[in-house]
């Protein structure tokens, strides 16, 4: 990402994360085909439980926006996550997958508690921060997947939603509510969620290699 704006600086101020993300273990395998579909499977299921908080979140932001331009733009990136649940439900049900049944991994719950109680007490700004890093960090990693992306790739799905200009878009509007919002006062908090949020990610993607877990009688298999 370049530009001169605040999303772009707090970007670039976290690259060292985002790149620890872009070189893990598990988005490796995930790229390249050789993520084990049990684990991809494990992983997709904590996924589904976060987007339903990340969805959550974004309708605090359009309930608590301070003009109609955030309650416009909160309401299609709302949109865009209903989209991305749908991708996660088409594979579940291929997989073989009862996501109700999942029970959300430590690392899963401190991003989503951290998510909504930053949409329900902080401010615009620092739900913003708090939100674009994973919009950004997955076109990002979609966009550098997706160049060795062949046919049969068994998650080529995931690679070209998250590449595709569709979310890039997303990503992007969300980016220009967090300059929008962002004050000199501002900047520390706002700052500091994104910052958090990176983090997060990247416990996330450790927890989905060594610790995610389907519930008993769900293996994954197609």
């Amino acid at each position: 990402m370049t530009g001169a704006g605040t999303a772009a600086g707090l970007w670039r101020g976290n690259a060292a994360v985002a790149a620890a993300c872009r070189a893990h273990p598990f988005v490796t395998a995930l790229g390249d085909g050789t993520l084990p579909q049990e684990r991809f499977a494990a992983y997709l299921a904590q996924d589904a439980f976060f987007l339903e908080a990340f969805a959550r979140a974004y309708a605090w932001g359009v309930a608590r926006s301070p003009d109609a331009a955030g309650v416009h733009a909160f309401g299609r990136l709302l949109g865009g996550v209903l989209d991305e649940l749908r991708l996660h439900a088409g594979y579940a049900a291929e997989l073989g997958i009862d996501l109700a049944a999942v029970e959300p991994l430590p690392a899963t719950l401190a991003y989503t508690e951290f998510l909504l109680a930053t949409a329900a007490t902080g401010s615009p700004a620092e739900l913003c921060a708090a939100m674009t890093p994973c919009m950004r960090l997955y076109a990002h990693l979609g966009q550098g997947l997706l160049p060795a992306l062949v046919d049969g790739h068994p998650y080529g799905a995931w690679i070209q939603a998250y590449a595709g200009a569709e979310f890039e878009e997303l990503a992007r509007e969300l980016e220009a509510l967090l300059d929008r919002y962002v004050r000199v006062d501002t900047h520390g908090p706002a700052a500091a969620a994104y910052a958090r949020a990176m983090g997060l990610e990247l416990a996330f993607f450790d927890a989905a290699l060594f610790d995610a877990a389907l519930p008993d009688g769900q293996d994954g298999r197609r």
